[in-house]
C-alpha cells in the first residue's frame, strides 16, 4: 500500500479515499491502541480489509465524528 507524497488536509480529502488505522488515530488524536480497542469493541469507525491491509474511508471517519458530536450534544 502506498501513501501519497502530497498532504491534503482531511476536510479536503475525497470521501472514498482509503485510510489506515494509524492515519485515523492521527486524525482523531488518539493512540493507535485506542483505535484497536474501539475496533475490537465495534465502537469506532468501520474498518475493513483489502488483502491483509486494514483500512477505512475518509467518509466513514467523517460519519464517526458526526455521530460522536451528535451523541455529545444529546447528552447535554
Amino acid at each position: 500500500m502506498t501513501t501519497t507524497t502530497t498532504h491534503v488536509p482531511f476536510p479536503e480529502r475525497d470521501a472514498e479515499e482509503l485510510m489506515t488505522l494509524s492515519e485515523v488515530a492521527d486524525i482523531l488524536r488518539v493512540p493507535i491502541n485506542t483505535m484497536r480497542w474501539w475496533r475490537q469493541r465495534g465502537v469506532g469507525p468501520e474498518f475493513f480489509k483489502i488483502g491483509r491491509h486494514l483500512v477505512t474511508t475518509v467518509g466513514d471517519v467523517r460519519r464517526f465524528i458526526r455521530e460522536q458530536r451528535r451523541l455529545q450534544q444529546g447528552a447535554l
